[in-house]
């Protein structure tokens, strides 16, 4: 599975083929109250409700149901801070093949579970000290297993871009969409099939303070590192954008916001109280920059909420007063 074509429409396009029926199509949400703080039509494209609690079964599948059978059978392999781990250690579940996923020592109680739930290996790693991608390549080489990288491989882009065909078929053409942005393979499939189906739309990623590195990046014209973010959004948590993501994403986005921890938890705590909905920190980012305005322009705007994976505890721990 190289790395070396780019992603397009059609690609998406026949991601979205290839995982339907197996991926859920995610529904779509509003609110009156949402509408008024953003001053403009907010369109909730609700990946909390995926397989695996997020937008990473799309790609993983997408990329995983693709390759050899007798590649397949020997295994995959991967690495995560959690739920690319669930989406792989899934889709080796369904298509009857095994995983063993490389998952940081200090990863949320519940992926952790969830991914061994799945029936895959766990080995963990010190993601201060440690390079998951090189545990990863040593394991998947010594052990003929396939590598499916968390955003950085154009089949894992394309699959994740059908979140956004699948809202603007729903919605209709868009003025603005607002995605959370860790790697940068979600956006970067968004930004492919959204400016082909409604080239004048501006889309915008939204990172931590803590780790703006697609920010920083964009700023640079070139991928910069950051030191390990140390923030709540823990599945935004990357050092440097990857290299065909940043190549997608240096073209086809308007910008890059930032939103800080606090203005995570107010997005979670907006989304569970007036919508009714669990999101994690990172999958609450694109909703904070929007409650906070820190996305430009007005129209009708599309966020997607990109996971819901928080365990109970750490749910109420962080919605507490003074958290």
């Amino acid at each position: 599975m190289g790395t070396g074509r780019g992603v397009n429409a059609d690609d998406v396009r026949a991601a979205a083929g290839r995982i339907a029926g197996v991926a859920h199509r995610t529904p779509v949400m509003r609110s009156r109250t949402l509408d008024d703080r953003a001053g403009r039509p907010v369109y909730l494209k609700c990946e909390n409700f995926q397989r695996g609690g997020a937008f990473k079964f799309r790609g993983a599948y997408n990329a995983a149901s693709q390759l050899h059978p007798d590649e397949r059978a020997r295994g995959l392999a991967a690495f995560s801070s959690g739920n690319h781990a669930q989406a792989v250690a899934l889709s080796a579940r369904l298509l009857g093949t095994t995983a063993v996923i490389v998952m940081p020592q200090d990863a949320p109680r519940s992926k952790l579970d969830a991914v061994r739930g799945y029936g895959a290996e766990v080995v963990t790693y010190d993601r201060f000290t440690e390079d998951r991608a090189a545990i990863a390549g040593k394991l998947a080489a010594d052990r003929g297993l396939a590598l499916i990288p968390p955003y950085d491989h154009p089949d894992v882009i394309a699959g994740q871009g059908t979140a956004a065909l699948e809202l603007l078929e729903d919605v209709g053409e868009l003025d603005a969409l607002v995605v959370p942005t860790g790697g940068g393979g979600l956006v970067a499939g968004a930004a492919t099939i959204a400016t082909d189906l409604a080239p004048g739309i501006e889309v915008t990623g939204v990172e931590p303070e803590s780790g703006d590195d697609t920010r920083r990046s964009l700023e640079a014209g070139r991928r910069i590192a950051v030191a390990p973010p140390r923030t709540i959004a823990d599945g935004l948590t990357v050092e440097s954008p990857g290299e065909l993501t940043f190549s997608i994403n240096k073209r086809l986005l308007a910008g890059v916001a930032v939103v800080s921890d606090g203005e995570l938890v107010e997005a979670m705590r907006f989304a569970f109280e007036r919508l009714k909905l669990v999101v994690e920190p990172s999958g609450a980012s694109a909703l904070a920059a929007v409650l906070t305005g820190k996305v430009g322009g007005g129209g009708r705007t599309g966020v997607i909420l990109s996971g819901g994976n928080v365990g109970t505890d750490r749910f109420t721990e962080l919605l507490q007063p003074g958290a």
